[in-house]
C-alpha cells in the first residue's frame, strides 16, 4: 500500500515540475512586443 502512494506522489511531483517548467521556461526577457498593436493605440494625426 505504501509502494502506491511513494509511486503517486512521484507521479505528481513529476507533473508539477512539468507545469512549472513549461511555464518559467520561456524567454529571458518576456514575449516579443507586437509592434502592430502599439501602432493602434497611437492617435490618428488630423489636419
Amino acid at each position: 500500500m505504501s509502494l502506491l502512494l511513494l509511486e503517486a506522489l512521484g507521479a505528481l511531483l513529476l507533473l508539477v515540475f512539468i507545469v512549472w517548467w513549461t511555464m518559467f521556461s520561456g524567454r529571458k526577457n518576456g514575449e516579443l512586443k507586437d509592434h502592430t498593436a502599439d501602432e493602434d493605440k497611437k492617435p490618428s494625426e488630423k489636419p
